[in-house]
C-alpha cells in the first residue's frame, strides 16, 4: 500500500523544517523523514555545539589573560572539561528538542524516523511504508570524509561528530587538516589546555582564502603555541606505545609527530550514496552531489535537492537560503536564484574571520581594474581597548563602477563587522554610500569608511 501525500521532505537541516512549515501553512499535505537526530548537522555536531565550546574556549583564554587587565583571580584557572561537554549539550539539547517539538505539531505534517531511500522518482520507501509525492525535497546534508590515509586502521581517531563526546583533555591533540573545522578545534583545545599540532597537506592554511589572510590566522595560531605544520606530502599513520604516530614530510619541523588523540578534518562527503539515486533517475556529479540549476532543480522534474547535498550550500547560511529560493519560486511566484547570492562566511577562530565576495587572487584573475584598502586591527579603536588587535581588515573596489567586489575582516568582530560591507553589495550602491556613513564610536564598524578613504590601485 502507497501513502499519498502533496510533499516530501528528506531530512531535517537548516532547510526542511522551514520548508515543511511553509507547504503546511499552504495546506499542502507533507511528509519529513529524519534518520538520525532533528537539526542536521549545525544544530547537532556543527555550528551551535562549536560556537559553544568555542565559547568555554574564549573564557578559558580570558580568564588567563586577566592579569593585563588588571583582575587578579587567586590560584590557577582550571578546565573541567565534563562541564564543558555538559553545557554545550544543553544548549544542543534544547535546540533539537525544540525543533523537534515544532515539527510533530505542525498541523498537516507527518513526521518519520527512519532511513527513507527512492524506489522511484516520486517514491520513497521508510519503515517499509511507501511514500508517493509529486514534489520531493532532499535535504540529506552531509558528513566528514574519512581519508584513504596509510595507517589510519591502526589508530583510534576523531571527526568532528565524535568530538561532540569528548569530554577530558587530550594530552596531545594531532589534527589533520588546515581549514575552517580543523583550526577551530585546535585552538578551542589549545585553550583549554593541551597540546596542538596542525598538520596541513598543502603550504598554507586555509587554501580558499588570500595568501595575506592565512599568513595572520598562522601568526595568530602560533602566538598560542599551536605548532602548525605545512606541506605535509605524505601523511602516514602507526600505534606506538599507546601513541598515534603522524608520519609527514615536511619541509619544516619533525617528520614525526607523536600525540594522544587524532582528529580529522579533511572535508566533507555528501549523505548520497545510500538513498537510492539510481532509482530515482537522479544525477549527481562524480563527488556524489545532486546535481541542480540555478533554482535548486534536479534533472528529474519535481525533485529539488537543499543544502550541502547540492555542493552549492555548504554553510547553515546558505541552507537556509536554499529553502527561501525555493519557497519563493514554488509559493510566492517570486523568482529567485542561487546566483543572486553573494558568496559570504565566517571562520570561528579567535579573532573570528568574516568574508563576503571575491578575495584579492579572483579580483588579480579577473583581469578587471580594482582599488584597494587595508588597515590593521592595530588602527582600531576597539580592538586597542580590548587588547585584541590582531589581524586586519582588507576590501576591494572595481575602479569603473565604484561597487564593492569583496572584503575579508579578520579580527575582533570581524564575522559581525562584514555585514556592514555585505548589505552594500546585495544593495548593488558604489562603496562611497558607506564611506559617507557615520558610524557609532568606538566600534570596528567606524574604521571601515576611514579604510575606504584611503584606497590605492590593486597593482
Amino acid at each position: 500500500m502507497t501513502t499519498k501525500y502533496d510533499a516530501i521532505i528528506v531530512g531535517t537541516g537548516q532547510a526542511g523544517p522551514s520548508l515543511a512549515n511553509r507547504l503546511t501553512q499552504q495546506k499542502m499535505k507533507t511528509a519529513i523523514i529524519e534518520r538520525n537526530l532533528f537539526g542536521g548537522t549545525c544544530v547537532n555536531v556543527g555550528c551551535i555545539p562549536t560556537k559553544t565550546l568555542v565559547a568555554s574556549a574564549r573564557a578559558a583564554y580570558m580568564a588567563r589573560r586577566a592579569q593585563e587587565f588588571g583582575v587578579l583571580i587567586d590560584g590557577s584557572v582550571k578546565i573541567d572539561m565534563k562541564r564543558v561537554k555538559a553545557r554545550k549539550d544543553t544548549v544542543v539539547r534544547q535546540s533539537r528538542e525544540g525543533l523537534t517539538t515544532w515539527l510533530k505539531n505542525m498541523s498537516n505534517l507527518k513526521v518519520y524516523e527512519g532511513h527513507g531511500r527512492f524506489e522511484g522518482p516520486h517514491t520513497i520507501r521508510v519503515n517499509g511504508e511507501l511514500l508517493e509525492a509529486d514534489k520531493i525535497f532532499i535535504n540529506v546534508g552531509a558528513r566528514a570524509v574519512v581519508p584513504d590515509m596509510p595507517g589510519l586502521n591502526q589508530v583510534d581517531y576523531f571527526t568532528n561528530s565524535s568530538m561532540m563526546q569528548v569530554d577530558f583533555l587530550p594530552e596531545h591533540l594531532i589534527v589533520v587538516g588546515g581549514s575552517y573545522i580543523g583550526l577551530e578545534f585546535a585552538q578551542m583545545y589549545r585553550r583549554f589546555g593541551s597540546r596542538v599540532s596542525v598538520i596541513q597537506r598543502g603550504q598554507r592554511l586555509i587554501p580558499r582564502d588570500d595568501e595575506d589572510v592565512s599568513q595572520a590566522v598562522k601568526d595568530i595560531l602560533e602566538s598560542e603555541g599551536i605548532e602548525v605544520h605545512l606541506d605535509a606530502t605524505c601523511i602516514a599513520l602507526e600505534k606506538k606505545n599507546n601513541r598515534v604516530v603522524a608520519k609527514n614530510d615536511c619541509k619544516q619541523g619533525p617528520k614525526e609527530i607523536a600525540g594522544s588523540h587524532l582528529l580529522l578534518a579533511v572535508g566533507r562527503r555528501p549523505n548520497t550514496d545510500d538513498l537510492g539515486l539510481d532509482k530515482a533517475g537522479i544525477e549527481t556529479d562524480k563527488r556524489g552531489y545532486i546535481s541542480v540549476d540555478d533554482q535548486l532543480r534536479t534533472n528529474v522534474p519535481g525533485v529539488w535537492a537543499l543544502g550541502d547535498v547540492n555542493g552549492l550550500s555548504t554553510f547553515t547560511h546558505t541552507s537556509y537560503n536554499d529553502y527561501e529560493i525555493v519557497a519563493a519560486n514554488l509559493l510566492d511566484g517570486d523568482s529567485r536564484r542561487v546566483s543572486d547570492r553573494i558568496l559570504c562566511y565566517g571562520l570561528y577562530i579567535d579573532p573570528p574571520l568574516g568574508r563576503a565576495g571575491m578575495t584579492e587572487k579572483e579580483v588579480r584573475e579577473s583581469g578587471r581594474n580594482a582599488l584597494i584598502g587595508k588597515m590593521k586591527m592595530t588602527r582600531v579603536g576597539r580592538a586597542t581597548e580590548r587588547s585584541e588587535t590582531q589581524g586586519f581588515m582588507k576590501i576591494l573596489i572595481d575602479s569603473a563602477t565604484k561597487k564593492i567586489l569583496g572584503a575579508a575582516i579578520l579580527g575582533i568582530g570581524g564575522d559581525e563587522v562584514i555585514h556592514s560591507i555585505l548589505d552594500v553589495m546585495y544593495a548593488d550602491v558604489p562603496y562611497t554610500v558607506i564611506q559617507r556613513a557615520v558610524h557609532i564610536h568606538p566600534t570596528v564598524t567606524e574604521l571601515i569608511p576611514t579604510m575606504l578613504g584611503d584606497l590605492k590601485p590593486l597593482e
